[in-house]
């Protein structure tokens, strides 16, 4: 089944996070792990291994005050990314990085309840279970989910090809949870899917970019090339239920259609200090471009948004975006595990932090569920064809 949270449901639970692999622990948060505070952890943990009524693994304590920590700095600072992966969620976080993962087949985006569906994969479990876009996944083996991070969540979802699991489903619109029982099966992810459409006699791309793991700037590329090859003159970006990945990607991505040295988003961070990421070069001849998007493109997704939209000025159709204006960093720690910490934010090229606020379409249309026919797509070509 990884920025939006996210936010693919590694599942794509990556979906929510833009950042990079740092060899080191920063030395604030080092310092954090290493003063008197260690050792009250240390004191409290020989308390409970000597004097609870029942055995408890050292292990399960530690992973129990890391995630006590970064529920803290979520509780306390309003901070909805920020989390501990045990070695067993890393794992499965890094597979989704990479693009494939073993899960029942849908993108997620974090909602109140538990997990909203954003996509189902062709093929999958979740399809073949009848589970749609617009559902939410309220609950896994019986128990709930809601308030738990999308990586958390997922990795109840995910398993081992073959092994089964048991979800509730709520679906849109409605009040009542059915229980679905599925096979978990081997899922890769299809990056980028494309083909040519013909409207008003003109020959029109479409190109889809579900999450920006690693490699994905070279597929979207490729993609792009293609239609052109097969006559597009224009081409439909479409960025929905792409809940992010990686920062290198969004950058890479912006530089097959900005000139080089073009602003392609800014960071700053009080740990890390500011940066400023610019297209690298290499672009390819400007085209009209429309870019597609939804209340579960965010992160990763929401930067190239931005950055065509400020810089080549794309026209953006479709629902305000999620509004992640964070972004987190990966930091290993000896357990084999992870922190993964909000470190800082990021700024679109005209300077805007998209916190909560998202970006607004210049034309607003929702896809109708249930209909055959794609509305927010075809007003995305019917705005490109204007264009031309």
């Amino acid at each position: 089944m990884v920025g939006l949270a996210v936010a693919l449901l590694s599942m794509l639970a990556a979906g929510l996070w833009v950042g990079g692999h740092p060899a080191t622990m920063p030395p604030p948060l080092r310092d954090v792990f290493v003063d008197e505070s260690g050792g009250l952890t240390a004191e409290a943990t020989e308390l409970i291994e000597d004097n609870y009524y029942r055995s408890v693994a050292e292990g399960d304590l530690i992973d129990s005050s890391l995630q006590g920590m970064a529920r803290g700095l979520r509780r306390r600072y309003e901070d909805r990314f920020s989390e501990y992966l045990s070695p067993a969620i890393l794992e499965r976080f890094n597979e989704a990085i990479e693009g494939h993962f073993s899960g029942i087949g849908l993108s997620v985006a974090e909602a109140e309840r538990g997990l909203r569906v954003e996509r189902v994969f062709k093929g999958s479990p979740a399809e073949r279970a009848g589970i749609e876009v617009g559902d939410t996944i309220v609950a896994v083996e019986g128990k709930s989910i809601a308030g738990l991070s999308a990586t958390v969540a997922t990795e109840r979802i995910k398993g081992p090809e073959g092994s089964e699991v048991t979800v509730g489903v709520l679906e849109r619109g409605g009040e009542k949870v059915r229980r679905v029982r599925l096979t978990r099966a081997e899922i890769a992810v299809p990056v980028v899917s494309s083909r040519v459409v013909e409207r008003g006699g003109e020959k029109l791309g479409y190109v889809r970019l579900a999450a920006f793991s690693e490699g994905a700037h070279g597929f979207l590329r490729q993609a792009v090339e293609k239609v052109r090859r097969q006559g597009a003159e224009g081409l439909v970006l479409d960025l929905r239920a792409n809940g992010g990945g990686l920062l290198q990607e969004a950058v890479l991505a912006a530089s097959i259609f900005l000139p080089e040295g073009t602003v392609v988003v800014t960071t700053e961070s009080r740990t890390q200090g500011d940066a400023r990421y610019e297209a690298r070069g290499g672009n390819l001849p400007a085209q009209p471009t429309v870019v597609l998007i939804d209340g579960g493109t965010a992160s990763a997704a929401e930067i190239l948004t931005a950055a065509l939209a400020d810089e080549a000025g794309a026209e953006v159709v479709g629902e305000k975006s999620f509004g992640k204006g964070v972004f987190q960093q990966e930091v290993g720690l000896s357990n084999g595990g992870a922190l993964k910490l909000t470190i800082g934010e990021y700024f679109t090229p005209d300077g805007t932090n998209l916190g909560g606020n998202g970006i607004r379409p210049d034309v607003e249309v929702r896809d109708r569920p249930g209909t055959a026919r794609d509305e927010a797509l075809d007003r995305a070509l019917a705005a490109l064809a204007a264009e031309r």
